[in-house]
Protein backbone atom coordinates (compact mmCIF):
# COMPACT_ATOMS: atom_id res chain seq x y z
CA UNK A 1 0.00 0.00 0.00
CA UNK A 2 1.22 3.59 -0.63
CA UNK A 3 1.89 6.02 1.71
CA UNK A 4 -0.07 9.07 0.52
CA UNK A 5 0.66 12.77 2.44
CA UNK A 6 -1.03 16.45 2.28
CA UNK A 7 1.63 18.60 0.75
CA UNK A 8 1.13 21.99 2.37
CA UNK A 9 3.13 23.18 -1.20
CA UNK A 10 0.50 21.48 -3.62
CA UNK A 11 -2.45 21.31 -1.43
CA UNK A 12 -2.99 17.95 -2.30
CA UNK A 13 -2.27 14.51 -1.01
CA UNK A 14 0.26 12.89 -2.80
CA UNK A 15 1.89 9.65 -3.24
CA UNK A 16 5.08 9.41 -1.01
CA UNK A 17 8.30 8.60 -2.92
CA UNK A 18 11.75 9.12 -1.29
CA UNK A 19 14.39 10.42 -2.85
CA UNK A 20 16.83 7.05 -1.59
CA UNK A 21 15.10 3.80 -2.08
CA UNK A 22 13.73 2.99 1.58
CA UNK A 23 15.44 6.18 3.27
CA UNK A 24 13.70 9.32 4.65
CA UNK A 25 15.56 12.43 5.09
CA UNK A 26 13.67 14.35 7.33
CA UNK A 27 13.58 17.64 9.22
CA UNK A 28 11.36 19.28 11.93
CA UNK A 29 11.94 22.54 13.06
CA UNK A 30 12.52 22.76 17.04
CA UNK A 31 12.10 24.87 19.63
CA UNK A 32 13.54 28.64 20.50
CA UNK A 33 14.92 27.15 24.32
CA UNK A 34 14.06 30.15 26.42
CA UNK A 35 11.64 28.22 28.54
CA UNK A 36 9.64 24.93 29.44
CA UNK A 37 7.73 23.92 26.14
CA UNK A 38 3.56 24.85 25.94
CA UNK A 39 1.08 22.04 24.76
CA UNK A 40 1.38 23.23 21.64
CA UNK A 41 5.02 23.15 21.05
CA UNK A 42 4.18 19.33 22.53
CA UNK A 43 1.77 18.38 19.40
CA UNK A 44 4.57 18.57 17.10
CA UNK A 45 6.72 16.70 18.96
CA UNK A 46 4.26 13.98 18.89
CA UNK A 47 2.52 14.06 15.92
CA UNK A 48 5.97 13.98 13.75
CA UNK A 49 7.69 11.41 16.25
CA UNK A 50 4.71 9.46 14.93
CA UNK A 51 5.00 9.51 11.58
CA UNK A 52 8.59 8.88 11.85
CA UNK A 53 7.57 5.65 13.64
CA UNK A 54 5.09 5.10 10.63
CA UNK A 55 7.75 4.69 7.74
CA UNK A 56 9.65 3.19 10.23
CA UNK A 57 6.97 0.37 10.68
CA UNK A 58 6.71 0.48 6.70
CA UNK A 59 10.34 -0.52 6.03
CA UNK A 60 11.95 3.23 5.79
CA UNK A 61 15.13 4.05 7.60
CA UNK A 62 14.45 7.56 8.81
CA UNK A 63 17.14 10.16 9.39
CA UNK A 64 15.63 12.38 11.64
CA UNK A 65 16.58 15.98 12.90
CA UNK A 66 15.08 18.09 15.29
CA UNK A 67 17.01 21.33 15.56
CA UNK A 68 17.40 23.58 18.26
CA UNK A 69 17.40 27.57 18.07
CA UNK A 70 20.22 28.00 20.96
CA UNK A 71 20.75 31.62 19.54
CA UNK A 72 18.04 34.43 19.47
CA UNK A 73 16.40 37.55 20.78
CA UNK A 74 14.29 35.94 23.41
CA UNK A 75 16.97 33.72 24.93
CA UNK A 76 19.08 36.77 24.84
CA UNK A 77 16.12 38.69 26.85
CA UNK A 78 16.18 35.65 29.17
CA UNK A 79 19.49 35.38 30.04
CA UNK A 80 19.94 39.30 30.48
CA UNK A 81 17.07 39.27 33.42
CA UNK A 82 18.51 36.09 34.85
CA UNK A 83 22.08 37.67 34.86
CA UNK A 84 23.37 34.16 33.11
CA UNK A 85 24.93 33.45 29.71
CA UNK A 86 22.93 32.86 26.26
CA UNK A 87 24.53 29.30 26.65
CA UNK A 88 23.49 28.76 30.00
CA UNK A 89 19.76 29.64 29.19
CA UNK A 90 19.84 26.98 25.96
CA UNK A 91 21.22 24.16 27.57
CA UNK A 92 19.15 23.98 30.60
CA UNK A 93 16.17 24.43 28.57
CA UNK A 94 17.56 22.15 25.62
CA UNK A 95 17.69 19.55 28.52
CA UNK A 96 13.92 20.11 29.68
CA UNK A 97 12.84 19.92 26.48
CA UNK A 98 14.25 16.25 26.14
CA UNK A 99 12.91 15.21 29.76
CA UNK A 100 9.59 16.58 28.75
CA UNK A 101 9.04 15.05 25.25
CA UNK A 102 10.76 11.30 26.73
CA UNK A 103 8.15 11.31 29.15
CA UNK A 104 5.02 11.82 25.75
CA UNK A 105 6.86 8.93 24.30
CA UNK A 106 9.08 10.69 21.79
CA UNK A 107 12.01 8.93 20.81
CA UNK A 108 15.54 10.29 20.16
CA UNK A 109 16.07 12.25 17.28
CA UNK A 110 18.78 11.25 14.89
CA UNK A 111 20.56 14.50 15.27
CA UNK A 112 19.90 17.62 17.21
CA UNK A 113 21.66 20.35 15.39
CA UNK A 114 22.31 23.67 17.73
CA UNK A 115 22.61 27.09 15.61
CA UNK A 116 25.70 27.49 17.72
CA UNK A 117 27.08 24.48 16.43
CA UNK A 118 26.39 25.50 12.88
CA UNK A 119 28.06 28.78 12.32
CA UNK A 120 30.72 28.47 9.69
CA UNK A 121 28.32 27.05 7.66
CA UNK A 122 25.16 29.77 8.29
CA UNK A 123 28.20 32.27 7.34
CA UNK A 124 29.11 30.03 4.18
CA UNK A 125 25.59 29.84 3.27
CA UNK A 126 24.89 33.94 3.36
CA UNK A 127 27.90 34.15 1.45
CA UNK A 128 27.25 32.35 -1.30
CA UNK A 129 23.86 34.26 -1.48
CA UNK A 130 25.35 37.50 -1.43
CA UNK A 131 27.65 35.75 -4.58
CA UNK A 132 24.84 34.81 -6.28
CA UNK A 133 22.99 38.58 -6.02
CA UNK A 134 19.99 37.28 -4.22
CA UNK A 135 21.30 39.44 -0.63
CA UNK A 136 23.27 42.17 0.32
CA UNK A 137 25.14 43.44 2.94
CA UNK A 138 24.32 47.01 4.39
CA UNK A 139 25.92 48.33 7.59
CA UNK A 140 26.69 45.13 9.26
CA UNK A 141 23.63 43.48 8.68
CA UNK A 142 22.59 41.45 5.78
CA UNK A 143 19.21 40.88 3.99
CA UNK A 144 17.46 38.58 1.29
CA UNK A 145 16.21 40.02 -1.89
CA UNK A 146 12.98 38.64 -1.88
CA UNK A 147 11.84 39.54 -4.99
CA UNK A 148 14.83 38.16 -6.59
CA UNK A 149 13.58 34.83 -6.01
CA UNK A 150 10.75 34.42 -8.54
CA UNK A 151 8.89 31.67 -6.55
CA UNK A 152 8.51 33.71 -3.38
CA UNK A 153 4.88 32.80 -1.60
CA UNK A 154 4.62 29.26 -3.41
CA UNK A 155 4.46 27.50 0.24
CA UNK A 156 2.14 29.88 1.57
CA UNK A 157 0.47 30.49 -2.10
CA UNK A 158 0.36 33.91 -1.72
CA UNK A 159 1.12 36.70 -4.31
CA UNK A 160 4.33 38.98 -3.63
CA UNK A 161 2.32 41.87 -4.45
CA UNK A 162 -0.16 41.09 -2.14
CA UNK A 163 2.57 40.34 0.67
CA UNK A 164 4.07 43.52 -0.31
CA UNK A 165 1.38 45.67 0.22
CA UNK A 166 1.14 44.94 3.94
CA UNK A 167 4.61 45.02 4.24
CA UNK A 168 6.26 47.88 6.69
CA UNK A 169 10.15 48.63 7.09
CA UNK A 170 10.34 49.13 11.17
CA UNK A 171 12.46 51.40 12.36
CA UNK A 172 16.22 50.91 12.78
CA UNK A 173 15.93 48.32 9.86
CA UNK A 174 18.25 49.19 6.61
CA UNK A 175 16.53 46.79 4.10
CA UNK A 176 15.94 48.23 0.69
CA UNK A 177 12.37 46.16 0.44
CA UNK A 178 10.50 45.75 3.09
CA UNK A 179 9.15 42.14 1.90
CA UNK A 180 13.23 41.69 2.83
CA UNK A 181 14.86 39.30 5.42
CA UNK A 182 17.60 39.42 7.55
CA UNK A 183 20.12 37.04 7.57
CA UNK A 184 22.78 38.28 9.42
CA UNK A 185 22.38 40.72 12.35
CA UNK A 186 24.84 43.43 13.48
CA UNK A 187 25.75 42.80 16.92
CA UNK A 188 24.27 45.05 19.80
CA UNK A 189 26.32 46.23 22.46
CA UNK A 190 26.86 43.43 25.01
CA UNK A 191 25.53 41.24 23.11
CA UNK A 192 26.59 37.28 21.90
CA UNK A 193 28.13 37.75 18.45
CA UNK A 194 30.28 35.39 16.01
CA UNK A 195 33.04 37.27 13.98
CA UNK A 196 31.97 37.09 9.74
CA UNK A 197 32.48 38.84 6.80
CA UNK A 198 30.43 41.63 7.77
CA UNK A 199 31.19 42.22 11.38
CA UNK A 200 30.30 40.61 14.61
CA UNK A 201 26.44 39.69 14.87
CA UNK A 202 24.74 36.74 14.85
CA UNK A 203 22.17 34.97 12.74
CA UNK A 204 18.15 36.25 11.17
CA UNK A 205 15.81 33.15 12.29
CA UNK A 206 15.19 31.74 8.71
CA UNK A 207 18.66 30.85 7.26
CA UNK A 208 19.90 28.78 10.39
CA UNK A 209 17.03 25.80 9.42
CA UNK A 210 18.17 25.95 5.75
CA UNK A 211 21.63 25.64 6.60
CA UNK A 212 21.52 23.06 9.18
CA UNK A 213 19.15 20.88 7.26
CA UNK A 214 21.91 21.44 4.25
CA UNK A 215 24.75 20.90 6.34
CA UNK A 216 23.41 17.11 7.95
CA UNK A 217 20.64 15.93 5.46
CA UNK A 218 21.85 17.71 1.89
CA UNK A 219 20.58 20.29 -0.77
CA UNK A 220 16.96 18.34 -1.63
CA UNK A 221 15.10 16.68 1.46
CA UNK A 222 12.42 14.33 1.87
CA UNK A 223 10.17 15.88 4.34
CA UNK A 224 10.53 19.00 6.56
CA UNK A 225 7.61 19.15 8.82
CA UNK A 226 6.87 21.96 11.61
CA UNK A 227 3.56 23.80 13.37
CA UNK A 228 1.12 25.90 10.68
CA UNK A 229 2.16 28.89 12.40
CA UNK A 230 5.79 28.34 10.75
CA UNK A 231 4.49 28.03 6.83
CA UNK A 232 4.52 32.21 7.00
CA UNK A 233 7.12 33.44 6.95
CA UNK A 234 9.31 30.87 8.03
CA UNK A 235 9.32 28.04 5.90
CA UNK A 236 8.37 30.67 3.00
CA UNK A 237 11.65 32.04 3.59
CA UNK A 238 13.26 28.85 4.07
CA UNK A 239 12.50 27.64 0.26
CA UNK A 240 13.72 31.46 -1.17
CA UNK A 241 16.97 31.11 0.57
CA UNK A 242 17.92 27.87 0.01
CA UNK A 243 16.53 27.28 -3.19
CA UNK A 244 18.71 30.32 -4.61
CA UNK A 245 21.85 28.76 -2.53
CA UNK A 246 21.73 25.77 -4.33
CA UNK A 247 19.64 26.01 -7.36
CA UNK A 248 17.62 22.42 -6.52
CA UNK A 249 13.87 21.82 -4.56
CA UNK A 250 14.52 22.00 -0.61
CA UNK A 251 11.88 19.89 0.30
CA UNK A 252 9.73 17.69 -1.69
CA UNK A 253 7.10 17.54 0.97
CA UNK A 254 5.52 19.80 3.56
CA UNK A 255 3.56 18.80 6.47
CA UNK A 256 2.11 20.89 8.57
CA UNK A 257 0.37 19.78 12.11
CA UNK A 258 -2.98 22.41 13.49
CA UNK A 259 -3.32 24.78 16.52
CA UNK A 260 -4.43 23.93 20.17
CA UNK A 261 -6.77 26.09 21.65
CA UNK A 262 -7.35 26.05 25.14
CA UNK A 263 -10.87 26.01 26.18
CA UNK A 264 -11.83 27.02 22.61
CA UNK A 265 -9.10 29.97 23.13
CA UNK A 266 -6.04 30.82 21.12
CA UNK A 267 -3.10 30.12 22.93
CA UNK A 268 -1.25 33.29 23.94
CA UNK A 269 1.59 33.96 26.52
CA UNK A 270 0.69 37.44 26.62
CA UNK A 271 -2.79 36.74 28.23
CA UNK A 272 -1.35 33.63 30.47
CA UNK A 273 -4.20 31.53 28.08
CA UNK A 274 -1.47 28.80 27.76
CA UNK A 275 -0.18 25.48 29.59
CA UNK A 276 3.31 23.90 30.11
CA UNK A 277 3.35 20.53 29.19
CA UNK A 278 6.10 20.15 31.66
CA UNK A 279 2.99 21.10 34.46
CA UNK A 280 0.79 18.41 32.37
CA UNK A 281 3.36 15.64 32.74
CA UNK A 282 3.75 16.12 36.84
CA UNK A 283 -0.24 15.77 36.90
CA UNK A 284 -1.26 13.14 34.30
CA UNK A 285 0.01 10.28 32.88
CA UNK A 286 2.15 11.56 29.66
CA UNK A 287 1.01 8.35 27.70
CA UNK A 288 -2.87 9.88 28.25
CA UNK A 289 -1.27 13.47 26.18
CA UNK A 290 0.03 11.66 23.65
CA UNK A 291 -3.37 9.57 23.54
CA UNK A 292 -5.58 12.71 23.88
CA UNK A 293 -3.38 14.28 20.69
CA UNK A 294 -3.12 11.20 18.46
CA UNK A 295 -7.11 11.22 18.69
CA UNK A 296 -7.50 13.97 16.36
CA UNK A 297 -6.32 13.71 12.98
CA UNK A 298 -2.59 16.52 12.94
CA UNK A 299 -4.00 18.55 10.26
CA UNK A 300 -6.78 19.93 12.31
CA UNK A 301 -7.21 22.02 15.12
CA UNK A 302 -7.57 20.62 18.81
CA UNK A 303 -9.82 22.16 21.58
CA UNK A 304 -7.63 21.40 24.96
CA UNK A 305 -9.43 21.23 28.33
CA UNK A 306 -8.63 19.00 31.45
CA UNK A 307 -12.59 17.64 31.17
CA UNK A 308 -11.47 16.63 27.51
CA UNK A 309 -8.60 15.03 28.44
CA UNK A 310 -10.11 13.23 31.61
CA UNK A 311 -13.09 11.63 29.16
CA UNK A 312 -9.82 9.95 27.02
CA UNK A 313 -8.65 8.73 30.02
CA UNK A 314 -11.45 6.38 30.06
CA UNK A 315 -11.10 5.10 26.34
CA UNK A 316 -7.08 4.49 27.09
CA UNK A 317 -7.99 2.62 30.54
CA UNK A 318 -10.35 0.32 28.53
CA UNK A 319 -7.92 -0.31 25.78
CA UNK A 320 -5.20 -1.21 28.09
CA UNK A 321 -7.47 -3.46 30.37
CA UNK A 322 -8.36 -5.63 27.14
CA UNK A 323 -4.87 -6.16 26.67
CA UNK A 324 -3.49 -7.04 30.01
CA UNK A 325 -7.17 -9.60 30.23
CA UNK A 326 -5.60 -10.97 26.82
CA UNK A 327 -2.45 -11.50 27.93
CA UNK A 328 -4.00 -12.54 31.37
CA UNK A 329 -5.70 -15.21 29.40
CA UNK A 330 -2.55 -16.33 27.39
CA UNK A 331 -0.72 -16.77 30.71
CA UNK A 332 -2.90 -18.57 32.94
CA UNK A 333 -6.00 -20.41 31.43
CA UNK A 334 -6.33 -23.90 31.59
CA UNK A 335 -8.92 -23.89 28.90
CA UNK A 336 -7.29 -23.32 25.61
CA UNK A 337 -7.98 -24.83 22.24
CA UNK A 338 -4.81 -25.31 19.45
CA UNK A 339 -6.76 -22.80 16.82
CA UNK A 340 -9.35 -20.81 16.29
CA UNK A 341 -9.21 -19.95 11.98
CA UNK A 342 -12.80 -17.96 12.45
CA UNK A 343 -11.00 -15.16 14.38
CA UNK A 344 -7.23 -14.69 12.80
CA UNK A 345 -8.78 -13.46 9.82
CA UNK A 346 -10.57 -10.79 11.71
CA UNK A 347 -7.73 -9.99 13.24
CA UNK A 348 -5.55 -9.28 10.09
CA UNK A 349 -8.40 -7.20 8.97
CA UNK A 350 -7.99 -4.94 11.40
CA UNK A 351 -4.25 -4.52 10.92
CA UNK A 352 -4.96 -4.22 7.31
CA UNK A 353 -7.49 -0.64 8.00
CA UNK A 354 -5.20 0.31 10.88
CA UNK A 355 -2.38 0.24 7.83
CA UNK A 356 -4.96 1.90 5.49
CA UNK A 357 -5.58 4.74 7.54
CA UNK A 358 -2.15 5.58 8.52
CA UNK A 359 -1.02 5.44 4.61
CA UNK A 360 -3.81 7.99 4.14
CA UNK A 361 -1.99 10.94 5.56
CA UNK A 362 -1.05 9.19 8.67
CA UNK A 363 -4.88 9.33 10.44
CA UNK A 364 -4.54 8.64 13.78
CA UNK A 365 -7.38 9.60 14.91
CA UNK A 366 -9.14 6.66 12.52
CA UNK A 367 -6.41 4.33 13.39
CA UNK A 368 -7.46 4.65 17.17
CA UNK A 369 -10.72 4.23 16.28
CA UNK A 370 -9.44 0.95 14.55
CA UNK A 371 -7.42 0.32 18.15
CA UNK A 372 -11.32 0.33 19.69
CA UNK A 373 -12.12 -2.09 17.15
CA UNK A 374 -9.85 -4.13 18.48
CA UNK A 375 -10.74 -3.68 21.82
CA UNK A 376 -14.19 -4.79 21.35
CA UNK A 377 -13.39 -7.99 19.07
CA UNK A 378 -10.42 -8.91 22.18
CA UNK A 379 -13.49 -8.47 24.67
CA UNK A 380 -15.92 -10.74 22.55
CA UNK A 381 -13.10 -13.24 21.88
CA UNK A 382 -12.38 -13.36 26.06
CA UNK A 383 -16.18 -13.87 26.84
CA UNK A 384 -16.03 -17.42 25.02
CA UNK A 385 -15.31 -20.44 27.41
CA UNK A 386 -12.48 -21.40 25.46
CA UNK A 387 -9.57 -19.76 23.53
CA UNK A 388 -6.98 -20.30 21.22
CA UNK A 389 -3.44 -19.65 22.21
CA UNK A 390 -2.83 -18.74 18.17
CA UNK A 391 -5.36 -16.22 18.79
CA UNK A 392 -4.80 -14.35 22.13
CA UNK A 393 -0.96 -14.03 20.92
CA UNK A 394 -2.89 -12.31 17.40
CA UNK A 395 -4.59 -10.24 19.56
CA UNK A 396 -1.41 -9.37 21.88
CA UNK A 397 0.68 -8.69 18.60
CA UNK A 398 -1.56 -6.58 16.68
CA UNK A 399 -1.76 -4.05 19.72
CA UNK A 400 1.57 -4.38 20.20
CA UNK A 401 2.25 -3.21 16.73
CA UNK A 402 -0.09 -0.38 16.73
CA UNK A 403 1.19 1.30 20.34
CA UNK A 404 4.38 0.65 18.51
CA UNK A 405 3.41 3.07 15.82
CA UNK A 406 1.42 5.66 17.96
CA UNK A 407 4.47 5.75 20.47
CA UNK A 408 2.02 4.22 23.50
CA UNK A 409 2.51 1.88 25.90
CA UNK A 410 0.12 -1.16 26.90
CA UNK A 411 0.68 -0.58 30.40
CA UNK A 412 1.06 2.85 32.83
CA UNK A 413 3.61 3.49 35.59
CA UNK A 414 0.78 3.04 38.30
CA UNK A 415 0.17 -0.22 37.22
CA UNK A 416 3.28 -1.76 39.44
CA UNK A 417 4.13 -4.83 40.51
CA UNK A 418 3.88 -5.18 44.16
CA UNK A 419 4.74 -8.58 46.39
CA UNK A 420 2.77 -7.25 48.74
CA UNK A 421 -0.09 -6.67 47.12
CA UNK A 422 0.42 -9.87 45.56
CA UNK A 423 0.39 -11.70 48.46
CA UNK A 424 -2.98 -9.56 49.92
CA UNK A 425 -4.26 -11.02 46.64
CA UNK A 426 -3.43 -14.50 46.90
CA UNK A 427 -4.59 -14.11 50.41
CA UNK A 428 -7.94 -13.17 49.61
CA UNK A 429 -8.89 -15.42 46.87
CA UNK A 430 -7.47 -18.37 49.45
CA UNK A 431 -10.19 -16.91 52.03
CA UNK A 432 -13.06 -17.34 49.12
CA UNK A 433 -12.38 -20.76 48.30
CA UNK A 434 -12.50 -21.48 52.13
CA UNK A 435 -16.09 -19.61 52.09
CA UNK A 436 -14.16 -17.09 54.47
CA UNK A 437 -16.25 -14.03 53.35
CA UNK A 438 -15.70 -12.01 56.45
CA UNK A 439 -11.74 -12.25 55.64
CA UNK A 440 -11.61 -11.84 52.21
CA UNK A 441 -14.07 -8.52 52.42
CA UNK A 442 -11.42 -7.36 55.47
CA UNK A 443 -8.87 -7.72 52.63
CA UNK A 444 -10.44 -5.72 49.92
CA UNK A 445 -11.00 -3.13 52.13
CA UNK A 446 -7.23 -2.84 53.00
CA UNK A 447 -6.44 -2.87 49.62
CA UNK A 448 -9.13 0.11 48.69
CA UNK A 449 -7.75 2.07 51.37
CA UNK A 450 -4.35 1.36 49.32
CA UNK A 451 -6.15 2.89 45.95
CA UNK A 452 -6.19 -0.94 45.04
CA UNK A 453 -8.55 -1.45 42.73
CA UNK A 454 -9.62 -5.59 42.08
CA UNK A 455 -11.16 -7.32 38.81
CA UNK A 456 -12.36 -10.43 39.44
CA UNK A 457 -12.50 -12.38 36.17
CA UNK A 458 -13.11 -16.08 35.29
CA UNK A 459 -9.39 -16.67 35.24
CA UNK A 460 -8.44 -14.66 38.22
CA UNK A 461 -8.09 -11.61 40.31
CA UNK A 462 -6.03 -9.32 38.69
CA UNK A 463 -5.36 -5.85 40.46
CA UNK A 464 -4.03 -2.35 39.66
CA UNK A 465 -3.36 1.26 41.57
CA UNK A 466 -6.35 3.66 40.94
Amino acid sequence: MTIKIYNTLTRKKQPFESIEPNKVRMYVCGPTVYNYIHIGNARPAIVFDTIRRYLEYSGYHVDYLLNFTDVDDKIINVAKELDEDVSQIGERFIEAYKEDVKALGVKEATRHPRVTECMDEIIEFIAVLIEKGYAYAVEGDVYFKTRAFEGYGKLSHQSIDDLRSGARIQIEEKKEDPLDFALWKQAKEGEVSWDSPWGAGRPGWHIECSAMARKYLGDTIDIHAGGQDLTFPHHENEIAQSEACTGKTFANYWIHNGYITIDHEKMSKSTGNFVLAHDLIEKYDPQLLRFFILSVHYRNPINFSETLLENAQNGLERIRNAYQNVVYRKENSMDLIEDDKFELPKIDQLRQRFMTEMNDDFNTANAISVLFDLTKDANLYLQSKQTSVKVLQAFQSLFDEIFMVLGLELTSDNELVDEEVDRLVAAREQARKDRDFSLADKIRDTLKEQQIILEDTPQGTRWKRG
